[in-house]
């Protein structure tokens, strides 16, 4: 589905997609569901939620910099429901870190927004030393 909306600042760096009532509820799924967002050529997963009583897809900074818009901008998206299952890969020594401390099956029961928020600053350290420390630190919460 297209629809017109503006980039909306919610304060600090956050943003946000405002989607009309009467569209957010034609799709018949509630006032939560995950989505997948088209700006332009940048295309990114999210959820539709009610939010501080109104509908509305986040917009993260990493994907208003892809999509090359700013808070303030008028745009065209494209929406859909996306029901294509969720996953985070496990970068490999997390995994068999969590292997060898038993801890996987507390590490795969966590939700799809949790094991993301403890894999992508894996990911993103700079230096091995620090990897390892935040694999360590994930490795004992789940214990």
């Amino acid at each position: 589905m297209r629809i017109s909306t503006t980039v909306e600042a919610a304060g600090g760096t956050t943003t946000g997609l405002p989607i009309p009532d009467d569209v957010a509820l034609s799709f018949g799924r509630g006032r939560k569901f995950p989505v997948r967002v088209t700006i332009g050529e940048h295309t990114y997963r999210s959820s539709l939620v009610f939010y501080r009583g109104q509908f509305v897809i986040s917009l993260s900074a990493a994907n208003r910099e892809a999509a090359g818009v700013a808070a303030g901008d008028d745009v065209e998206i494209d929406v859909e429901v996306d029901d294509a299952p969720r996953t985070v890969v496990v970068p490999d020594d997390l995994a068999a870190a969590l292997a060898d401390a038993d801890a996987r099956a507390a590490f795969d029961a966590l939700s799809y927004s949790k094991q993301r928020a403890i894999v992508e600053p894996i990911e993103a350290a700079k230096a091995s030393e620090t990897r390892q420390r935040r694999v360590d630190k994930v490795v004992a919460s789940l214990r």
